[in-house]
C-alpha cells in the first residue's frame, strides 16, 4: 500500500516565490538550506532519488528495514548516489522538513532517520503537539530553539520545499510517497512506487547499471 495524499501547493503560486527574495546573504543560506541533501558519491554508476514525507509510515518501514542494507551494499561501496527528496505529505510533515533542512548537512540524514522512527512520537500521538516535539529532538540534535523557531517561520524555505514538491508532481509524475527515480547506463528515469524490499531494491539498481 501505498501513503497518497493530495499534496502540499504552494498556493499563490510559484511567481510569488519572488516577493520572498531578500538579501544576498539570505538567499545564500536559502541556497545551502536547499542544496542535495544525499548518500554517497555523486559520480556513482547509478542514482537514486527518493520523494518521501517524514510523516510517511511506509517511508519509516523503508528507512528501517531496506536502507540500512542498501546503504552497506551499494552506496558506502560507491555502486550508489543516493539522494533525499522532500514530499510533505502534510503541514506537519512540512514543518520537520523545514527543521531538517535548516540543520547543518552532515545532520540532515541522522534527523530525518530519527524522525522516521519516532513518528507515533511526535507525529501521530494523541493529544501531542507536534511542533513542541519537534523543538524536542531538534534540541537533541544541538539546534537552539531560537533557530528552532526560526526555522519554522521561514517562508522562503518553506516556499522552496513546496516548489521542488511541485517539480516532483510535474516532472516525474510523484504522487505517493516513498517514490523512487533511478537512473543509470540501463535506466532514465525509472519510476517505482511504494517501499521496497531489499532485494526488490537490489533488483532495480542491478538493471539501472546495466547489469
Amino acid at each position: 500500500m501505498l501513503t497518497s495524499r493530495r499534496t502540499l501547493m504552494v498556493g499563490g503560486g510559484l511567481a510569488a516565490a519572488a516577493l520572498l527574495a531578500g538579501p544576498a546573504h539570505a538567499d545564500d543560506a536559502l541556497a545551502q538550506q536547499m542544496a542535495p541533501r544525499a548518500l554517497g558519491k555523486p559520480d556513482a554508476p547509478v542514482q537514486v532519488m527518493e520523494w518521501f514525507s517524514l510523516t510517511c509510515p511506509h517511508c519509516a518501514r523503508f528507512a528501517k528495514e531496506t536502507l540500512p542494507e542498501v546503504e552497506k551494499q551499494f552506496i558506502d561501496p560507491g555502486k550508489l548516489y543516493y539522494v533525499f527528496k522532500d514530499f510533505p505529505l502534510d503541514q506537519v510533515a512540512l514543518t520537520a522538513a523545514m527543521v531538517a533542512r535548516t540543520l547543518p548537512p552532515p545532520q540532515y540524514v541522522p534527523f530525518c532517520t530519527a524522525l522516521l522512527a519516532s513518528q507515533d512520537r511526535w507525529a501521530f500521538a494523541r493529544d501531542v503537539n507536534s511542533t513542541q516535539e519537534l523543538a524536542k529532538i531538534a534540541a537533541l540534535a544541538g539546534m537552539s530553539r531560537a533557530t528552532f523557531n526560526q526555522a519554522i517561520s521561514n517562508d522562503a524555505l518553506r516556499t522552496a520545499i513546496l516548489k521542488e514538491q511541485d517539480v516532483g508532481v510535474k516532472t516525474y509524475n510523484v504522487d505517493s510517497t516513498p517514490y523512487f527515480i533511478f537512473n543509470g547506463p540501463g535506466a532514465k528515469n525509472r519510476k517505482e512506487a511504494g517501499e521496497m524490499s531489499y532485494d526488490t531494491f537490489a533488483r532495480v539498481v542491478a538493471g539501472a547499471a546495466g547489469a
